[in-house]
């Protein structure tokens, strides 16, 4: 470990990092002479808000490690060292954490969420985790005779490859037990929804509503009707008719997610849903309610929304921030609409499905041309290996056209590559903003959709890493968990839900749990611009600060999963703390 001298003039010379430089100089207008009564107002003024001793301090600092303890002021992070100096910055207002050797990381950063439904999620109906038809058919009739007549039941988030045989729902599977309440249940994914009978009068879907691009109505093969299954763009047909959540409605949802977001230990997210609700996010901010740091990315086919107001990437404050724009070019490897050079092995006549954003030929190009002309971010949803390509294209064309910046350019997922596009990410600087859980998940069935051979360029971390590509994790949510100990698990382990991959599916894309965590912290901040301020520990950065109860750098991998948040601090302020035992 470094050590750190950690006098008090040592700890004001770290306290002049960012804002405390403007604090010190305040002092000396104040004070111009500085006697024995003005030297006490600033000692009694610097005393740190908080101090964390006799902690395993992973500061993800390439310049100093590892420390024992951090002493923060006010939103920031003052100094770090070894205990016995830290401790003795405490005034009698500074409150001591002890952290009693456990380990101290900054807050996770998940650099891919979907916040409002998160928080919508944590009170709607809940299928993530059913294990055949009949127990999903169970749980929807029980959460339905809850509701009053015509309230309409969404959320789900199903996964039909737990099931059996894994079998697709029908709306025949629900219909008995709704018929006073329209249903629309998406699979985890987010690709492919189930609607009812009800959902489906509702919206005006019937034997001969046709397909758009981009979509389809999976339909009864021998009458033509439709099953109640819609996939990506098709789902329109129902989403135009559920009603829109107020903003009361989204304060509640907001407020749930950021409660939640603290309890696992995540401190900044970037909501690729946020488009027109920033407001809401504002609002929690004005109120005090706000504990989590947020990204707010609008959608790509609107961003001259964004961009005729003059905002540029990442504008605003530390805690809320506009600017990213977020498109998609497919569908997802779960619904069979991820966009491939070759068929799945399931299913030889099938592609996938360009994202209706494909449509017209050339818009994508068009659209992310003038945004990256304007100076916003953009970031594209990416599954299938065609699709990763025409995006990794796309962007080589728009950078060569429209000049050098530092435009970070992402994928989103970036699940399945072939080793010429791997190379690619690393050369062209193009952040792969990935979610480890997937890996957990998808591995159990990936190889029977695909093959072994394709299978084995997807979730690529070890390869991205070593072409020379920046990693941004997140989870996904509500797709997968929001807690990082999923990812960082999944990632360092690729072990599978089903318990079948032991040494780990695609054991060769495994990566460190050091890797994995800066992923998860360093390498998110990057992705939206804000490294400078977090994503690691050091004095002038912010105090966002995470400690689990076991060492994921020490402790046998399989028991990550059983790590949980102790305490967690955003912009100095603890904001989760777990009950003592």
């Amino acid at each position: 470990m470094k050590k750190v001298e950690m006098s008090r003039a040592l700890y004001l010379r770290q306290a002049t990092h960012g804002f405390f430089s403007l604090i010190l100089f305040g002092l000396v207008v104040a004070f111009p002479v500085m006697g024995t009564a003005s030297t006490s107002a600033l000692d009694r003024l610097m005393e740190p808000d908080l101090i964390i001793i006799n902690a395993k301090v992973h500061t993800m600092n390439p310049a100093q490690p590892m420390a024992e303890a951090v002493a923060i002021y006010g939103n920031r992070i003052a100094a770090l060292g070894w205990t016995v100096e830290i401790r003795q910055l405490a005034g009698k207002k500074t409150r001591i954490v002890d952290a009693g050797g456990k380990l101290v990381l900054p807050g996770f950063n998940d650099s891919h969420v979907h916040f409002l439904m998160g928080g919508f999620q944590l009170s709607q109906v809940d299928l993530r985790d059913t294990k055949s038809p009949q127990e999903f058919t169970d749980r929807i009739r029980k959460f339905a005779e809850k509701l009053p007549k015509g309230q309409w039941i969404v959320g789900g988030e199903w996964d039909h490859e737990r099931w059996p045989g894994a079998p697709l729902p029908t709306k025949e599977w629900v219909d008995a037990a709704t018929t006073n309440n329209p249903v629309f249940i998406s699979r985890t994914d987010g690709h492919m929804a189930l609607a009812n009978s009800l959902a489906l009068k509702l919206a005006g879907v019937t034997k001969d509503t046709k397909d758009i691009d981009g979509g389809a109505i999976v339909r009864d093969a021998k009458t033509g009707e439709p099953t109640g299954l819609l996939k990506d763009a098709a789902m329109s047909y129902v989403d135009n008719v559920i009603p829109d959540k107020t903003f009361k409605e989204k304060l509640v949802a907001a407020k749930a997610a950021t409660e939640h977001a603290a309890k696992v230990g995540v401190t900044s997210i970037t909501d690729m849903s946020t488009g027109r609700d920033v407001g809401v996010y504002q609002t929690l901010l004005e109120r005090g309610e706000l504990k989590t740091r947020i990204y707010g990315i609008s959608p790509l086919p609107i961003w001259e929304r964004v961009g005729n107001t003059g905002v540029k990437a990442h504008f605003g404050n530390d805690m809320l921030r506009i600017g990213g724009l977020k498109g998609f070019s497919d569908g997802s490897l779960g619904s069979s609409t991820a966009l491939f050079f070759e068929p799945f092995s399931d299913d030889p006549k099938n592609h996938g499905l360009p994202g209706p954003e494909m449509f017209p030929e050339g818009i994508m190009l068009k659209r992310v041309m003038e945004a990256d002309r304007a100076g916003l971010q953009v970031m594209i949803h990416a599954i299938g290996d065609r699709a990763n390509e025409q995006i990794l294209t796309i962007y080589k064309q728009v950078a060569d056209k429209n000049g050098p910046r530092d435009r970070r350019f992402r994928i989103e997922h970036a699940q399945h590559l072939r080793p010429s596009e791997i190379a690619r990410f690393g050369k062209e600087h193009v952040i792969a903003s990935m979610q480890p859980y997937h890996a957990f998940d998808d591995g159990r069935w990936c190889d029977e959709r695909i093959g072994k051979e394709r299978s084995k360029g997807t979730y690529a971390f070890r390869s991205l890493l070593d072409a020379g590509a920046t990693l941004a994790f997140g989870s996904d949510w509500t797709v997968a968990p929001l807690d990082p100990m999923t990812g960082i698990y999944a990632a360092v382990t690729r072990q599978t839900l089903d318990g079948k991959h032991p040494d780990g599916w695609v054991p060769e894309q495994k990566i460190t749990v050091e890797e994995t965590v800066r992923a998860y912290t360093f390498g998110s901040a990057y992705a939206e611009f804000a490294e400078k301020v977090k994503g690691t520990l050091a004095p002038g950065k912010l105090a966002d600060i995470v400690i689990l109860d076991k060492d994921i750098f020490k402790i046998d991998p399989a028991e990550i999963l059983h790590t949980h948040v102790v305490l967690t601090i955003m912009d100095g302020q603890v904001i989760y703390e777990a009950a003592a035992k």
